[in-house]
């Protein structure tokens, strides 16, 4: 199981399916941000978009996300100031340039963006900026893994490692995992070279820690000075995942030093009844147990041009990197 969109995206371009032996098998794992934000995060970031003076925020995959009954594509149509920005940085020069509104920040992404809007929050506090805040959307990529390994409908035999997220939390971050796995980088070689690890780990049975293909960027302690931030600002909690359910310790809220800059918690956000898309099997692809062309609407009702689910949506998708390259 690769356990990063873009090696997702990477495998499928590069045809490595194609390349293997019957008896290796490629599964893409959860390892797209967007993909597994469940729906009532995404229905209250609508919610927020909707109320009068207020300006969302957030990375480009997360404005067409179908929600339960629209979108923040849709609700921009319908007048809301939803922007797509670059940085979370951004958000705080319009926080600053537009004093009257409030700025609210998507939080989504794995461990890999999270020290960056960490880092953005201190600077906030720092500079007073009272009208900013984040809605809490992070998840961390460890206890999934550890969820999946302990999941009786899940098989995996090995993992290829997220080289992004390694980055910051090194590989050591991995010690628990009791099957292999290789951290890899993005290159067609660099994923192969890792799958050629991982088998001769499971032929020779081996309990060495997680090993590292990526060498040239990842290192077993990771980055702690970007550790640091992050934990300064958040700390870990139960997280619903997409698909997969509530995960012990595996996703991040606001110490209550800065709680202040919780958007879910200041604006009073209560989103219920959120409904997943019927026939969508975005959950089962993100476990693993299916894959996209196994969804009956894969390239029928579900398009990049008219997404259902938000496997199809992302960039880092498991639907979209199918529907682009086929199943090679």
């Amino acid at each position: 199981m690769e356990v990063c969109g873009t090696h997702t995206v990477a495998i499928s371009k590069n045809g490595l399916r194609s390349l293997l032996p019957p008896n290796i098998r490629l599964i893409s794992g959860p390892g797209c941000p967007v993909c597994v934000t469940p729906q009532a995060e995404i229905d209250a970031s609508i919610e927020l978009a909707r109320r009068p003076g207020t300006i969302i925020t957030t990375f480009g995959d997360m404005i067409r996300v179908p929600g339960t009954r629209t979108s923040l594509e849709k609700e921009k149509a319908e007048g809301s100031d939803v922007r797509v920005v670059y940085s979370p940085l951004d958000c705080l020069d319009i926080a600053k340039k537009e004093p009257g509104k409030e700025i609210v920040f998507i939080g989504v992404g794995f461990e890999t963006t999270s020290p960056a809007i960490a880092g953005t929050v201190l600077k906030a506090k720092k500079e007073k900026v009272k009208n900013f805040s984040v809605i809490p959307a992070f998840k961390l990529i460890p206890p999934a893994l550890k969820a999946i390994t302990e999941a009786k409908d899940i098989k995996v035999d090995g993992f290829i490692l997220p080289g992004h997220v390694s980055a910051i939390i090194g590989a050591d971050a991995y010690s628990f995992l009791k099957i292999p796995g290789v951290i890899a980088g993005f290159e067609a070689e660099d994923i192969l070279e890792a799958i050629g690890m991982i088998v001769k780990l499971i032929v020779a049975r081996s309990r060495v820690p997680v090993q590292i293909q990526y060498r040239s960027v990842v290192r077993p302690e990771g980055n702690p000075a970007a550790i640091k931030v992050l934990y300064e600002v958040f700390e870990p909690s139960d997280s619903n995942w997409r698909g997969i359910g509530t995960i012990k310790g595996s996703g991040l809220v606001f110490r209550d030093k800065y709680r202040e800059f919780d958007a879910l918690k200041k604006f009073d956000v209560n989103i219920q009844n959120a409904k997943e898309p019927a026939g969508c099997s975005c959950g089962s692809i993100l476990k693993g147990t299916k894959t996209p062309p196994e969804c009956k609407l894969f390239g029928k009702k579900c398009t990049p041009e008219y997404p259902v689910g938000p496997c199809m949506v992302s960039s880092e998708g498991a639907c979209s990197a199918y529907y682009k390259y086929g199943n090679n």
